[in-house]
């Protein structure tokens, strides 16, 4: 029932990595709530405290794409300990602004976007290196741990962060970040050299098309991409939270504060108690559910008007989310060449950083046009219907089998 550890106990050098990304994602979540807090401190304006998260998606999505290619390209492993490194070096950047009393608000938005590029940049080469680390049998044992490191970051990071900016200050939660980098700085440099592995005397180049072109030749990984699409974009509910609280539950921020946690809370523990991922072969079955109950789980919630009915509720649809994640990665890391992994990890991070803003804006004018409730129950009722469409229109993902993946 619990989350299979083998992989922990198997492969030192995933152990580090895991144990490595788990730290320096707590401190980036802590960093993250620390700029916010600053930025308003600075201005005042919660205007330019949204402007920050369009200074880190831009080049997140721009430089996912990149980096990905240029994963394919040259060693991971010396990728990842670049990116890393400068991802710390911004964090001292801007502790040292903060102790010498420099608070500018377009250094903030420059460090946030450089971040957010060294991400980009880390990511798609740390995920290509899993399937080299782990065997094939270990990687949803490996992906569900990867979400409970994503949920624990996103749950723990900004609640120390704000701790942390409370007692000591903004430069004490940029300190902390970069301390945390070591970690993940340590796991890389212990790593083998990861040069992509290709057929033959190929020589490969660092073209995103390339990758875009692969994608659109293999109908199962593409497939993973459009089941998330229909999460994230149809029945994404977040940004109507503040709306219902007050409209729904009569409730105030603190009814916000359990909306928004409550599918966090259900992702975590679909990562803890994901022991039984690992004896099922049919992934893309797997999805297929596990999206479409996102979306009906949504679409019940947006019916019901019982505070804590619907948070169980939304917590059920975190959990789905969890197990979508864990099979969709498993079958990009398995059903993808070696010398494509890191573009379509770009891909993946294109999606997961736009798919739900993308959502927001949906939502948002949904509900404006109509109401919350059509906006949320109709959102949910259209993922579950895309999913079962897209099903039939490629009836094969359905049919993939682990023991024989094919793209």
């Amino acid at each position: 029932m619990f989350a299979d550890l083998t992989p922990l106990r198997t492969s030192p050098d995933y152990r580090r990595l895991w144990l490595g990304q788990t730290i320096s994602w707590i401190g980036q979540a802590m960093t993250a709530l620390a700029v916010s807090l600053q930025v308003y401190d600075i201005t005042g304006s919660s205007f330019s405290v949204g402007l920050v998260g369009l200074f880190s998606l831009v080049p997140l999505i721009v430089f996912g794409l990149y980096g990905g290619a240029v994963a394919d390209t040259i060693d991971r492993r010396a990728l990842g300990l670049a990116s890393s490194t400068g991802a710390a070096l911004l964090s001292i950047t801007l502790a040292a602004a903060a102790l010498a009393d420099y608070h500018r608000v377009w250094l903030l938005y420059a460090v946030v976007a450089l971040q957010a590029a060294c991400q980009a940049l880390n990511s798609p080469a740390r995920s290509a290196m899993i399937p080299r680390l782990l065997p094939a049998d270990q990687l949803p044992a490996a992906n569900a741990l990867s979400s409970v490191t994503t949920t624990s970051g996103f749950m723990f990071g900004p609640m120390l962060g704000g701790l942390i900016v409370g007692w000591w200050g903004y430069q004490a939660a940029y300190l902390i970040d970069a301390l945390a980098f070591s970690t993940a700085l340590y796991a890389m440099w212990r790593l083998p050299a990861m040069r992509p592995e290709r057929d033959g005397d190929k020589r490969g180049r660092a073209s995103v098309l390339d990758g875009l072109r692969f994608l659109g030749s293999r109908p199962n990984v593409r497939m993973t991409f459009f089941c998330d699409l229909c999460a994230m974009v149809l029945a994404q509910p977040r940004a109507l939270f503040p709306a219902i609280a007050g409209l729904w539950f009569a409730g105030d921020a603190k009814t916000v504060g359990l909306l928004v946690a409550a599918p966090a809370v259900g992702a975590l523990a679909g990562g803890v108690f994901s022991g039984w991922q690992g004896r099922i072969r049919r992934h893309g079955l797997a999805i297929l559910l596990s999206v479409a109950m996102w979306g009906l789980a949504i679409a019940t919630f947006g019916v019901t008007r019982n505070l804590w009915l619907g948070l169980v509720f939304l917590a059920l649809a975190g959990a789905c989310d969890t197990v979508s994640m864990v099979f969709r990665s498993t079958m990009l890391q398995v059903a993808t060449p070696d010398e494509m992994r890191g573009r379509l990890q770009g891909v993946f991070i294109v999606v997961v950083a736009g798919g739900p803003r993308l959502g927001d804006f949906l939502a948002g004018s949904a509900a404006e046009l109509a109401s919350p409730a059509v906006a949320i129950t109709g959102g949910g009722l259209s993922c579950a219907l895309a999913v079962g469409l897209l099903a039939l229109r490629w009836r094969g993902f359905a049919g993939y089998d682990a023991r024989d993946p094919r793209p």
